[in-house]
């Protein structure tokens, strides 16, 4: 068999998650005895997560140094510290498909998270945490809301959500919204669309997330002014759920596809009319773009929003290279350091969002410092008391690169990873002056109130 590494582009298997086989715990045991072999011999990810260090240090640890000395039961804190970024399948592994060898490390950890919520091993707590529109659901109610929020702030609410839910004391937490974006942003733009034979679609279908919804409007309403400045149609789906994926990283495919179910067809429809389907949240993105076609190769509604579906600045690139994007910036943003996420990396579009900032440096004044590595935040995993520290020594390589040259804001398509640098900065006694979003430093750029 041939050991070199793979020269062509990662493909990818779908994910047999419905065949009983999927959650046989001694196939998956051996499979994983298997891959953590061939990963064993090249540790060419260790500096990616820490499960990577973690399953050195099991090899190490053996009396020959060898994986056929770990105990299966160990296998399981590998798992654990996964947070299916799919940077080692995308970036580092040179043993994916077409290779022989098959690898293909984040999925093969989705089958031991899957077989794991199976057997009920998943505590109530991270189920919770995972139910992104369930604790939203308490955004936008006059007073609750304000109490909600006051509440979790103090020390004592943070002892109870460390002992209930497994949230750490300090850990960062977003606030919930006063106003959700789906119920404050106007439904539609005009449907007059400036066109110049383009190829990128017209008009734009706004997925909010229940991020955006729920915890932060103002990057949707930001979104849309960019589209009504560069008069662009808009329209806000009917209806939407949560793309499902914390549920996915949890391992629970049943309620990813409960989502699936209640998005798709929604969804499926403006692709069908000819709609770009904006997400403005990487991880949501993601999950249209490649999880859930994975998931469900031969639905064709899954494939149709899989194909409409784009990040915000891969749309406005593209439409930039139609020759409709407006490039009458107005306002300098001086010093940005910003933060390429890992769930944008992944998405195989390019630094999108840097073309987008580089571009409005050929107008105004911007010094822009890219990083691109994992903050460590990684959806839910940051937050949670028994990784909290690991995440923040993950981010700080982050945290120190984003300092550099005292930059007069920080930002990061994933706002997530945005607050949790911000966090790991103000620790590390380098403290951000400011944390904006991207689309609302484009809509400072382009002068708009």
């Amino acid at each position: 068999m041939a050991t070199e590494g793979n020269l062509q582009a990662p493909t990818r298997h779908a994910v047999d998650w419905k065949n009983p086989l999927f959650y046989d715990e001694a196939a998956t045991f051996k499979e994983m005895e298997r891959v953590f072999d061939i990963c064993h011999g090249c540790r060419r990810c260790v500096s990616l997560c820490q499960s990577f260090p973690t399953l050195f240090d099991l090899v190490d640890a053996t009396d020959d140094g060898e994986v056929h000395g770990i105990k299966k039961e160990a296998y399981w804190s590998v798992v654990d510290q996964c947070y299916l970024c799919d940077l080692c399948y995308m970036t580092k592994c040179p043993y994916t498909p077409p290779h022989p060898w098959n690898l293909d490390f984040p999925h093969l950890m989705l089958r031991a998270k899957a077989i794991k919520f199976k057997k009920g091993e998943v505590r109530a707590g991270e189920k919770f945490l995972a139910s992104t529109d369930v604790h939203g659901s308490f955004a936008g109610i006059p007073v609750v809301v304000q109490s909600v929020n006051a509440i979790n702030k103090t020390k004592f609410a943070r002892k109870q959500m460390d002992r209930t839910l497994g949230v750490h004391p300090e850990a960062w937490m977003p606030e919930l919204a006063t106003k959700r974006f789906r119920w404050s942003a106007k439904k539609q733009g005009s449907m007059t669309a400036v066109t110049n034979g383009e190829r990128t679609p017209g008009r734009v279908a706004i997925y909010s997330t229940c991020y955006v919804n729920y915890n932060e409007p103002g990057i949707g309403h930001d979104l849309i002014k960019l589209l009504e400045h560069n008069q662009i149609p808009y329209t806000l789906v009917d209806k939407e759920s949560c793309c499902g994926m914390p549920k996915f990283e949890l391992g629970d495919l049943d309620a990813v596809e409960k989502h699936k179910n209640a998005n798709i067809p929604v969804l499926a429809r403006y692709a069908k009319d000819g709609f770009a389907i904006v997400s403005a949240v990487p991880s949501c993105t993601l999950m249209f773009k490649q999880e859930l076609p994975l998931l469900f190769p031969d639905d064709a509604d899954v494939k149709r929003v899989q194909d409409a579906m784009w990040d915000p600045f891969e749309y406005f690139i593209a439409r930039h290279k139609d020759g409709l994007l407006k490039t009458d910036f107005q306002t300098a943003l001086g010093k940005v350091s910003y933060h390429v996420p890992c769930h944008g990396r992944v998405q195989n579009i390019g630094k999108k969002t840097e073309e987008m900032f580089k571009l409005v440096g050929s107008k105004v004044e911007v010094t822009l410092n890219t990083v691109e590595r994992c903050s460590g935040h990684a959806g839910t995993y940051g937050v949670k008391t028994k990784y909290h520290a690991v995440a923040m020594k993950i981010g700080k390589p982050v945290f120190r690169a984003m300092a550099k040259d005292e930059p007069d804001v920080i930002s990061s398509d994933c706002a997530l990873a945005g607050h949790h640098i911000a966090q790991g900065m103000q620790q590390a006694g380098t403290p951000a002056k400011a944390l904006q979003h991207p689309l609302s430093l484009m809509r400072k750029a382009y002068g708009l109130e």
